[in-house]
Order: structure tokens, then sequence, then C-alpha cells
């Protein structure tokens, strides 16, 4: 049997990369729109934004501070994840 990890910047990981695939699922449009037009962060900006109030909400304030998993998270899975995408930003 597994158990949730305790860690709490390993929770933050987590949540944040969760929420990012969230955004991903339900976007994808628009994320390859954004990519190829180099636009994502604009086509995007209200559900990230949505998506970063709720990770802070439910993140430990002292690990927010120590570390902007969230941030890594839209590199790393939303960005990163597309790199299939033909664009100039590549």
């Amino acid at each position: 049997m597994t158990t949730a990890s305790t860690d709490p910047h390993e929770r933050a990981r987590r949540l944040a990369r969760l929420i990012v695939a969230d955004i991903i699922l339900y976007n994808q449009g628009k994320i390859d729109e954004g990519i190829k037009n180099d636009t994502l962060f604009d086509l995007l900006a209200e559900d990230i934004e949505v998506a970063r109030r709720y990770y802070e909400k439910h993140v430990d304030a002292a690990v927010a501070r120590e570390a902007n998993y969230f941030d890594l998270a839209l590199v790393d899975v939303l960005v990163k994840g597309r790199q299939d995408v033909p664009s100039k930003i590549w």
C-alpha cells in the first residue's frame, strides 16, 4: 500500500503538475495555436490565473515562497511537452 507524500515540496510539485495537466486537457486547440503563433501565455492567461490562485490556496505559503513549482510545471509540462508542434520558438 502506498501513502501520500508528507513532504510539502513534493506535494506542491505534484499539485502543480496535476493542475497544469488539467489546463492541457481542456485547452488542446488553444495550446497548439499558441505554440504555433508564440501567443501561448496570452491565449491561456485566464486559465493560468485561475489555476495559479487554486495552487496558491492549496500550497503551504512557506513552500510557495521557497520554490515556484507552478511556473516550473507550466514550462516542463505545458511547453516542453508540446515540442512536436511546429513553431518559430523552437
